[in-house]
């Protein structure tokens, strides 16, 4: 048996134990990792490490840390209050509002983990807020990202275009722009409808006084202000407002000075200065393309500097046990590119002889690998391997490059990926486990329907 097939065995096997025995699947993976590494693949202990994502480990620690001191200041609470006001109360239109607003952010230049660091914390917030399935939300985030991901001016519009122009691939870059935009707004439109979004229309208008009635509630603790929610919006007076109108006097009655201080509309020096810390956050990663868990932890420090009773607990905040998995995984992965397992793979799959064959394989190998390692590294790969029976005329480039470019970054929902990781991390409120099998599954799924959907719609014909 090739050691490369053992890595691919072993790699199963984690899956396996990890499931049954509710083992965290990160340690496990280290722990594989250096197993096959020593004495599969005879590497030393410096490139099993090398596969260490520490640019995500950075990632996900600063961005939780930020975001753990903006919850625990009500800054989160204002900006969900404030998203609120932008749709003037109409809840259904929110996962629609955060899936615009982060492909704008990925189709004017933001790499596509930086987007969703930005949003999915406010997004999953506010799920949480009025009982919105996190999986939806989520999942309209990642989308959104990819929907915006391949503009001509974005990261990966710009990386997979200047492959295609190296390796002297006739391109079209309006064509693999659109398809990711509609590829990503289907299955945004699937989940939107599967996962509850039409239910949400139900409660209708949340007012003004609502929603700061809401989350006067939350004040007491995260999980307490779910239950308040969903119990408001599942009368008729709390679909209407009025019922959360008379909780409010309630309230009011009995602890009048309780209200200033929990009023999402109030912005205090906290507040203030939190939403400064955000603004910086976007514009150092934006415009300046300064790391985005380096720029948060720095954030998060001088706020904790600044107002330590509100970050006092925000460090074992931090998603520990996410970041633990994640890094496993992925170190795991690091060493099955460092002994030639996905190379091997690939190119298996291009020496077929039967290029629609081929081409639906490679489709599928660029979505299994990037649902676990980088998909701009798996595009480079991939691209390449697809130039000889691109040559032989009978499968078009262009629908080919889309085709690929699609299937390596439509499932970075998977939480092994950095997308569905800081998604996993972001989510307040939520069963982390039960959370990460829901994106697991939804990933699975992704997976093995989209690559061949994506063949269909773009190989196929012979597009370009």
């Amino acid at each position: 048996m090739s050691a490369e097939l053992i890595s691919i065995l072993v790699l199963v096997v984690v899956f396996v134990i990890a499931t049954t025995r509710s083992i965290n699947m990160g340690a496990l993976a280290f722990a594989a990792a250096y197993a096959v590494g020593e004495l599969v693949a005879d590497l030393d202990t410096d490139k099993i490490f090398a596969g260490f994502p520490g640019d995500l480990f950075v990632v996900l620690v600063g961005v939780t840390y930020l975001f753990a001191i903006a919850r625990a200041n009500g800054t989160t609470d204002w900006l969900v209050h404030a998203s609120i006001r932008l749709v003037r109360g109409r809840v259904v239109l929110i996962p629609w509002v955060m899936f615009v607003l982060t492909g704008a952010l990925t189709a004017i230049g933001a790499v596509s983990p930086a987007a969703v660091a930005i949003v999915a914390p406010i997004a999953l917030s506010f799920a949480a807020r009025y009982q919105i399935s996190p999986l939806l939300m989520g999942a309209m985030v990642v989308h959104g990202a990819q929907g915006g991901g391949f503009s001509p001016i974005s990261i990966y519009g710009t990386i997979v275009n200047g492959i295609v122009e190296r390796e002297k691939l006739p391109g079209n870059e309006i064509a693999l722009f659109l398809a990711s935009l509609v590829v990503n707004l289907v299955i945004a439109a699937v989940v939107f409808v599967l996962f509850g979004g039409l239910k949400l229309r139900n409660d209708g208008a949340v007012t003004e006084t609502a929603s700061v009635s809401a989350s006067s509630s939350a004040s007491s603790s995260a999980s307490s202000s779910v239950s308040a929610g969903a119990d408001a919006k599942s009368t008729p007076e709390g679909r209407g407002g009025g019922g959360l109108e008379k909780d409010r006097e309630e309230d009011r009655k009995e602890n009048p000075s309780a209200e200033p201080e929990d009023d999402t509309t109030r912005l205090n020096p906290a507040r203030m200065a939190t939403l400064a810390a955000l603004v910086a956050l976007v514009v150092a990663v934006l415009a300046f393309d300064l790391d985005a868990g380096l720029t948060s932890i720095t954030l998060a420090v001088l706020l904790s500097t600044c107002w330590p009773e509100d970050s006092r607990n925000a460090v074992t905040q931090i998603a520990w046990p996410t970041v633990l998995l994640i890094c496993g995984v992925l170190t795991y992965v690091g060493v099955l590119d460092e002994m030639g397992t996905i190379d091997w793979a690939g190119e298996g799959v291009s020496d077929i002889g039967v290029p629609l064959l081929s081409a639906v394989l490679l489709c599928y190998i660029g979505a299994l690998v990037s649902a676990f390692a980088s998909s701009v590294g798996i595009m480079g790969a991939l691209i390449p391997l697809a130039v000889p029976f691109l040559a032989q005329g009978e499968i078009g480039a262009v629908g080919m490059v889309a085709a690929l470019a699609v299937s390596a970054t439509v499932v970075d929902v998977s939480p092994f990926s950095t997308n569905g990781a800081l998604v996993l991390a972001a989510a307040p409120g939520v069963d982390r486990e039960r959370f990460f099998r829901q994106l697991m599954m939804y990933g699975g799924i992704v997976v093995a329907v989209v690559p061949a959907v994506v063949w269909l719609a773009l190989v196929v014909p012979g597009w370009g």
